[in-house]
């Protein structure tokens, strides 16, 4: 992002890592091949992040990310930040320590359904958050605040990636603005990217893992194959019917 000049960016779309490892519960272990975690690709972190940082480093990491997000947004632009609450030492951890001091102007749940829980203290959680961090001057395209702030998507079980956002979410935050130029400093399998393909937008996404990059690259070609073959099929089917 350092690289990027200043107010470039209209929106940034994003689901950091959440530091899921790093739990002061019956977490994900490294190994473990019983139970409900079993195989569970999280275990070992990502292919080039460990998912297990100290929680004040892993808190300073996101601030700074968002700190460098706001610097590249224009005066119009926001972030749609996704993120998940989780109970820690017996206290509900809600990033308020992340995201203090940030503009964010809405909370948006997204209800995912499932989820897991092994602490019979509290009820299985079945949804995360998306803050909507917007400079001033930012507003949703025509109509588009008829949406809501409940969303009710279905996870992703046919990604790549561990822990993709299902392809409906950035579609709905992107399709939601006028913006141009979206990015996604946290690209994983580029689903960001895909989404803003698919409604004519640019992207920018940028992700630390060269697995990731390649399955980004490859859903990204698959979608634009896609578009010009609906556009030739349309084109062709207009020719017949004239």
């Amino acid at each position: 992002m350092r690289q990027i000049p200043n107010a470039s960016v209209d929106l940034i779309v994003t689901s950091p890592p959440y530091n899921l490892k790093n739990s002061t519960g019956n977490g994900m272990k490294s190994g473990t091949k019983t139970g409900r975690w079993a195989n569970n690709p999280l275990q070992n972190g990502y292919p080039d992040h460990s998912d297990q940082m100290p929680h004040l480093e892993y808190v300073e990491w996101q601030r700074n990310c968002l700190t460098e997000a706001m610097r590249l947004l224009k005066d119009d632009g926001a972030i749609f930040y996704n993120h998940k609450w989780r109970v820690q030492g017996g206290l509900i951890q809600d990033r308020a320590d992340i995201l203090n001091g940030f503009p964010v102007r809405q909370i948006i749940i997204w209800r995912r359904a499932g989820g897991f829980n092994f602490n019979p203290g509290y009820f299985v959680p079945t949804y995360e958050v998306i803050y909507l961090i917007a400079k001033p001057k930012f507003k949703l395209a025509p109509q588009k605040n008829a949406y809501g702030d409940v969303w009710d998507f279905p996870q992703e079980m046919k990604n790549k990636h561990p822990a993709p956002f299902p392809l409906a979410l950035p579609l709905r935050c992107i399709e939601s603005t006028t913006a141009q130029i979206i990015l996604d400093p946290f690209s994983g399998s580029g689903t960001t990217a895909v989404a803003a393909k698919k409604l004519g937008r640019n992207y920018i996404g940028i992700d630390i893992s060269p697995q990731y990059c390649e399955v980004a690259q490859s859903r990204i070609h698959e979608t634009l194959v896609s578009s010009i073959n609906s556009v030739i099929q349309g084109s062709l089917f207009n020719l017949e019917n004239q």
